[in-house]
């Protein structure tokens, strides 16, 4: 399974590509595996705040539902709108056309709460 090293991980699978102002946030190579084919995701509305390990949303496969869960405190400021049409690109593409939410952080103080590439690889293997 991919984990590229310049993200984080959660232990409940999802990455978050921290940049200046904002997180990108999506699921791993890991759990979209485990999900199957991808066909709905409930999106948060923007401007919704959450805290680390809130439930920000749903995503749908064939065979089973699973919630969503932020990696980090923050406002959502924009959802990837393109898997409205195009879910499956979770599947084809987790950590790329496949990412699901970008959030404005309260701040970076709970990022000792993420995992490494290699911390999270422990995990899943």
């Amino acid at each position: 399974m991919s984990t590229p090293k310049n993200l984080f991980y959660t232990k409940d699978h999802e990455w978050a590509e921290i940049k200046d102002e904002e997180i990108i946030i999506g699921i791993t190579d890991y759990a979209q595996s485990q999900l199957g084919d991808v066909i709905f995701i409930e999106f948060p509305e923007i401007g919704d705040r959450f805290e680390t390990g809130d439930v920000f949303g749903e995503i749908e496969a064939v065979k089973t539902v699973s919630e969503l869960y932020l990696p980090l405190s923050g406002t959502i400021i924009e959802i990837n709108k393109d898997l409205e049409n195009a879910p499956d690109n979770v599947n084809s593409d987790p950590y790329g056309k496949g990412w699901l939410i970008k959030i404005a952080p309260d701040d970076l103080v709970d990022r000792g709460n993420l995992l490494s590439s290699e911390e999270y690889q422990e995990i899943i293997n």
